[in-house]
C-alpha cells in the first residue's frame, strides 16, 4: 500500500519551479496515455419507478492514489444514494462508456458542505480490487504551499490539470455550447492565489493559460508542467467561473484535514 509521502523534498522545489516551462497550451490537448492513473468517475443511477434505465454515465474525474483508492471531489459523491452503483474507468475515451468498469464504494468527507471557509470537497472511491499496471499518484506533504510561498517560488508556478470534462464554450447563435468528446485531456494553468483551503489557478487564454470545465471536477492538478511536471497532485478541481474562461478553483491537498481523511484509506 502506498503511503502519504511527498514526491520531492522541499529543498528541490526551487529547481523544479524555475525549470523552463513547457508552454501553456491554449484550452488544452488530448492526453492520450500520458496520465494513465487519471480516470473517470462513472455512476449507474438507480432509476425511479417507471423510468427507463439509461445505464452508467460519466459524472466526474479523479486519480488513483493507491492500488485500490480513487481520489475525487466530495460534490461528485455526496448526492449519491446507496442504490447507485459507482465505477471507475481509466480508459482514454469513456464515450461510449467502456465495458470494463471497476466497481467500488464512494466515501465523502463527513464535513463536506458544513463549513463556508473550508468546503471539505473531497471523496474517495474504495475500489473492490487493486488496479494492476498503474502507478498511483502522490499527495503533497502538509504545508507544502505555505513553504513555497515563504520561499518566494509559489508565484509563477505551473500546474497540469487532467480530466474528462467538456471543452471551452462555443459562442454565437444562442446559448453557449460546451463540446464533449469523452476523452481524457490535459491543460496547463499558472498560479493565481492561495487561501487556507483553495489553490486558485489562472486559466485565462489571454495570458497563455488553459484550464478545466464541467466534468473535470475531482480531477488532479499536478504540480509542475512539461519537463518540470511531477506525480504529486497539488489540488483537485472543484469549481470556477461559469464559462470556464477565467479561474480554476481547486481544493488544496497539503492540509492536515486532507491527510487525516485520506489516512483512513491509505496505509
Amino acid at each position: 500500500m502506498k503511503r502519504l509521502l511527498p514526491v520531492i523534498a522541499f529543498s528541490g522545489l526551487l529547481t523544479l519551479m524555475t525549470a523552463a516551462p513547457a508552454g501553456a497550451i491554449t484550452y488544452g490537448e488530448p492526453d492520450g496515455t500520458a496520465h494513465p492513473n487519471v480516470g473517470a468517475l462513472i455512476v449507474d443511477f438507480e432509476e425511479e419507478p417507471g423510468e427507463e434505465d439509461e445505464g452508467p454515465v460519466h459524472i466526474c474525474s479523479g486519480t488513483l492514489i493507491d492500488e485500490d483508492v480513487f481520489l475525487t471531489a466530495g460534490h461528485c459523491t455526496d448526492f449519491l444514494s446507496p442504490d447507485d452503483e459507482v465505477f471507475v474507468s481509466f480508459a482514454v475515451d469513456v464515450d461510449p462508456i467502456p465495458n470494463k468498469l471497476l466497481p467500488g464504494d464512494a466515501f465523502t468527507h463527513p464535513r463536506f458542505g458544513h463549513d463556508q471557509s473550508n468546503p471539505f470537497d473531497i471523496a474517495v472511491v474504495d475500489l473492490d480490487r487493486s488496479v494492476s499496471g498503474l502507478e498511483p499518484a502522490s499527495i503533497p506533504e502538509v504545508g507544502l504551499f505555505d513553504q513555497m510561498k515563504a520561499a518566494g517560488i509559489l508565484k509563477g508556478s505551473q500546474y497540469t490539470a487532467v480530466g474528462y470534462g467538456v471543452h471551452e464554450p462555443e459562442l454565437g447563435g444562442g446559448p453557449p455550447g460546451f463540446p464533449y468528446d469523452g476523452m481524457r485531456w490535459r491543460s496547463v494553468s499558472s498560479f493565481s492565489a492561495l487561501n487556507d483551503a483553495w489553490l486558485r489557478l489562472s486559466q485565462n487564454d489571454a495570458t497563455g493559460d488553459a484550464g478545466t470545465c464541467f466534468g473535470d471536477s475531482g480531477g488532479p492538478n499536478f504540480l509542475g508542467a512539461g519537463a518540470g511536471e511531477t506525480d504529486t497532485i497539488a489540488s483537485i478541481t472543484v469549481t470556477g467561473d461559469a464559462m470556464c474562461l477565467a479561474t480554476n478553483t481547486t481544493y488544496r491537498l497539503d492540509t492536515q484535514d486532507v491527510h487525516d481523511f485520506l489516512g483512513q484509506f491509505l496505509d
